[in-house]
């Protein structure tokens, strides 16, 4: 794969702090963009005259976009810049839930819904290893000398506040007015968020390699994207893993709402299901404050990553089996605030073991394959819903997700020096790691890049 050229110097004014700034406002843009109908998509879709399998299908073909589109609009992260990507993210979410708002106005056919929510995973894929890899190079570049789980911790607490507004807010809209309306706020903030992308966002740290031909730059992509992702088998169970906790977690979120109407006895209570939305958002506030110190808990990143993801997914066979409706909000509470706090210990894990210039090309790589299992998980999940029932399908889901632990349980084997790592350096530099791997092939990262 071609490098890239020398990195374009940082501004004078740029600096890590300035650098988290843009993160946060970016996060917290597309955040509260989509949150407005977290808590009311199910809800939209099914009143649009969708059946649970149809909703969930519909879902299944978001997945099913970004899976189609993650390494093309990879090489435009790769070869335009991320920036350019980010930009181009917001204008296609932005026409897209146009789309999705009068597809519910004219109560249309399943196929078109399939359509558009292919295109809107288009969207998401522009999104996608392009703002975690712009965020990770333009701190090295800056000189930042912290943990990357401070800073994807504090990216999880900035979008739970986002979050617990925007779905709240959206609930009570939706309820004041109609199932739409949510959605065309969405859009409105896709549009304010190009605007601000285009004046605060700059590729620092990265320049962009010229691949030539675009179908040329596909195959650097994807022979990138094998070599250092799959190709390491630290990144490779870890990729695998999302397969089946990706798909899990879309399903469970969605499917809450109506469960939680369900349970609450009044279908109409579209507010109820913003509020589940918003008690999730609360918990990833929390969850990503406790970051940092769950990682200090443990000598091993796998360790926490482990835990996290059996816990939660024996909380989902308790749903399955409860009937309360406080009851199921005090669970659902425990397993976002789970999920918020082992997601930075991942994510720092994953860009520890991947070097700078194919950063965006695998981080696009795990979010394919998590999709790619979104979108086999999702539909099968809905059926499960149809045909015997939301909690049912609840406790199916966390036996799904108890699959993905023999795969992270691989990756702690591989004996990775991300995973033990206690002491931090520049991010992008070596640090000393109290076990280090020796036997990394020279053009493999060696070093770690955050604790």
């Amino acid at each position: 794969m071609s490098a890239p050229t020398a990195a374009t110097p940082s501004a004078p004014s740029s600096t890590p702090g300035r650098v988290q700034a843009v993160y946060f406002t970016l996060l917290i843009g597309n955040t509260l963009a989509a949150s407005f109908i977290w808590g009311i998509n199910t809800l939209f879709l099914l009143d649009a005259g969708l059946t649970n399998l149809e909703a969930f299908a519909a879902n299944s073909f978001f997945s099913i976009g970004m899976v189609v589109f993650e390494v093309p609009t990879g090489v435009i992260a790769d070869t335009l810049g991320r920036r350019v990507s980010y930009l181009l993210g917001t204008v296609t979410l932005a026409v897209t839930t146009v789309l999705y708002y009068l597809l519910w106005v004219w109560h249309s056919p399943f196929w078109a819904w399939a359509l558009v929510s292919v295109l809107l995973g288009l969207g998401f894929t522009f999104f996608s290893g392009a703002v975690e890899a712009w965020l990770v190079d333009a701190l090295t570049a800056t000189g930042y000398t912290g943990s990357l789980e401070q800073v994807f911790g504090r990216g999880v607490s900035v979008a739970g506040i986002a979050m617990l507004g925007g779905s709240t807010l959206g609930g009570v809209v939706a309820q004041a007015t109609d199932l739409g309306v949510p959605f065309l706020m969405r859009a409105g903030v896709l549009v304010l968020m190009f605007v601000v992308a285009a004046l605060l966002m700059r590729d620092l740290g990265f320049t962009p390699a010229d691949r030539g031909h675009p179908i040329t730059a596909t195959k650097h992509v994807l022979t990138a994207s094998v070599k250092y992702g799959l190709g390491r088998p630290g990144v490779r169970y870890m990729m695998l893993a999302s397969a089946f906790t990706t798909g899990v977690g879309f399903y469970v979120f969605y499917a809450l709402q109506p469960y939680l109407l369900e349970l609450w006895g009044d279908e109409g209570a579209y507010s109820i299901a913003g509020l589940a939305a918003g008690i999730v958002a609360g918990s990833q506030i929390i969850g990503g404050l406790v970051a940092p110190w769950l990682r200090r808990r443990f000598r091993k990143r796998t360790t926490s990553i482990m835990l996290a993801v059996g816990v939660s997914a024996g909380i989902l066979v308790v749903l399955g089996v409860n009937r309360s409706f406080w009851v199921a909000l005090a669970l659902l509470v425990l397993w976002a605030l789970i999920d918020a706090a082992a997601g930075p210990v991942r994510q720092a894990y994953l860009n520890d073991m991947i070097p700078s210039s194919q950063r965006a090309t695998v981080l696009s790589f795990d979010s394919l394959i998590g999709s790619a299992g979104a979108a086999a998980v999702q539909p099968v999940l809905g059926r499960s819903a149809d045909v015997w029932g939301y909690p049912f399908s609840l406790a199916l889901s966390g036996l799904v997700q108890a699959a993905a632990v023999p795969f992270i349980w691989l990756s702690r084997r591989s004996g990775e020096a991300a995973d033990v790592a206690t002491v931090t350096g520049e991010v992008g530099e070596p640090s000393s790691a109290t076990e280090a791997v020796t036997d990394a092939a020279p053009d493999e990262p060696g070093g770690v890049r955050g604790a």
